[in-house]
């Protein structure tokens, strides 16, 4: 009976190191998420500029890339996506990889603060390079589905919004049928529900056929 007591001593400790550590991770995955590389990107390539007043407004890496170029744009999907890279490396350094439950947290909360910084008053973008991000450090495999499925739907249709609303999709389900964790899965659900919610508008102009195609200007 003593020898179960100071077991459970010593565990408590442990565990509450476990809580600290992966709550700051997830406090820092938001903040880290509400950093708007889209704006920052723009900043740099000219300094005049608005992003949130030009082109669509949005400060994604496909407005970024109308407004400013293509170079512009991938470097700002590369910044995106690498947020929810990191968080979640840093997770895996300090706490338990085979945690599922805190992992799927860290990378829910980038996902969430790129959708609704702090920075920018909760006004973010639509989560798809950050939600890249997240799915490629926890699941290559269901990236890599992802991908496929976004380029072929955008080689045939040159619509971003239809690409993006397809792998949202298709995640949660490349996530289950993979057996992936269901804290995965579940933060799949999530993503997928909130990426199809920030392309509402999108959705409607896909719908009412004015929705502009990749290369070309706002409103062909």
């Amino acid at each position: 009976m003593r020898h179960r007591i100071c077991e459970t001593q010593h565990l408590i400790p442990a565990m509450d190191a476990s809580w600290l550590r992966g709550t700051l991770l997830v406090l820092f995955g938001y903040l880290l998420g509400s950093v708007p590389f889209g704006i920052l990107v723009a900043k740099a390539f000219d300094r005049d500029l608005d992003l949130r007043k030009a082109g669509s407004g949005n400060i994604g890496a496909t407005n970024v890339a109308r407004t400013l170029g293509r170079g512009a744009g991938i470097l700002t999907l590369a910044l995106d996506a690498g947020k929810g890279i990191l968080a979640l490396a840093l997770a895996r350094q300090l706490l338990d990889p085979s945690a599922h439950h805190w992992l799927a947290l860290v990378g829910g909360a980038v996902f969430l603060g790129h959708i609704f910084p702090v920075y920018l008053r909760f006004r973010g973008g639509k989560g798809v390079a950050v939600a890249l991000g997240v799915v490629l450090s926890l699941s290559p495999e269901t990236a890599f589905v992802l991908v496929v499925l976004f380029a072929a739907v955008l080689y045939f249709t040159r619509f971003v919004s239809l690409a993006s609303l397809c792998a949202a999709v298709g995640l949660p389900v490349a996530m289950a049928f993979l057996g992936k964790s269901r804290h995965y899965v579940t933060l799949a659900l999530v993503m997928s529900f909130l990426v199809i919610y920030t392309h509402r508008e999108n959705i409607h102009r896909l719908l009412s056929g004015q929705e502009s195609r990749f290369g070309s200007p706002p409103g062909e």
